[in-house]
């Protein structure tokens, strides 16, 4: 059964789901603009290995909203999530992060090297200056709502070409979560393109697992993170932009795999 709770943290409540189990837990970081659902077909098939988290960031799902003033850093949000994580009672865990959720757990590891057994990261985002202002102009530009409803439809569509029209219920699910979070998103992209990642990256010594679906928007940059850690397991999977909910069955058995590895 995964239940649902809240931890605290310096910024607000933070709201996570959640499976029991024992061993060393796994914790697990969302896209933008997701939430921590997009992590339930892979905790229902990891059931029962470990305990298992998917925590909702700062301004998505059930968590607290940061002021819409402020331009919350990723070095902020990785803390949120860490207080989050400790407030779990978690020490040491295996951490699993995609797009935005891959860069929270590069910037939380990099605080805190000693939180992670091993860390898997789908979608890494090794962009380089440059690169980072092109995604800018495509990935995270802000929508208001309007009283003729255009901006649903416009909503709609990006999530469409994102892959999500795969599966119904899917686009469905994250037009919900895009629409809750429609300036969360605004903020914690303005994070993504101002982070080192690269650098951070670079710095990792935790066992390491990367990933990207061919049509995912990240995978041209996969090889890139190859080259950056040499040693980090690649993981083939399928799904766009949502190979979790798409692949469900590759990703929880690459990281069941994995886990066991290096528990």
């Amino acid at each position: 059964m995964i239940r649902k709770g809240y931890a605290e943290s310096s910024g607000g409540q933070i709201h996570y789901i959640h499976a029991a189990g024992e061993g060393t837990p796994a914790v697990f970081l969302h896209q933008t603009a997701s939430s921590g659902k997009m992590w339930i077909k892979t905790m229902e098939r990891l059931a029962g290995t470990r305990p298992l988290y998917a925590l909702d960031t700062p301004g998505f799902g059930g968590s607290f909203d940061a002021p819409a003033a402020d331009r919350p850093s990723m070095a902020q949000y990785a803390r949120w999530l860490y207080e989050a994580i400790r407030d779990l009672g978690i020490g040491r865990c295996h951490l699993v992060g995609h797009h935005t959720g891959a860069c929270i757990a590069v910037d939380m590891v990099s605080q805190q090297p000693d939180l992670a057994q091993s860390i898997s990261l789908f979608g890494p985002v090794p962009l380089t200056a440059e690169e980072r202002v092109e995604f800018s102009k495509h990935f995270g530009t802000p929508f208001t709502p309007v009283i003729s409803g255009s901006y649903l439809l416009e909503n709609w569509e990006y999530l469409r070409n994102l892959g999500a029209h795969a599966d119904p219920m899917l686009i469905h699910r994250e037009m919900s979560d895009q629409l809750r979070a429609w300036w969360g998103r605004v903020q914690s992209y303005n994070a993504v393109w101002d982070q080192d990642f690269a650098g951070m990256y670079q710095a990792i010594k935790a066992p390491l697992l990367i990933a990207a679906a061919e049509e995912d928007v990240l995978y041209p940059y996969l090889d890139r993170a190859k080259q950056m850690q040499p040693n980090a397991n690649v993981l083939a999977v399928t799904g766009a932009n949502f190979e979790p909910d798409l692949d469900a069955d590759t990703v929880a058995n690459g990281l069941k795999e994995f886990f066991a590895t290096y528990d």
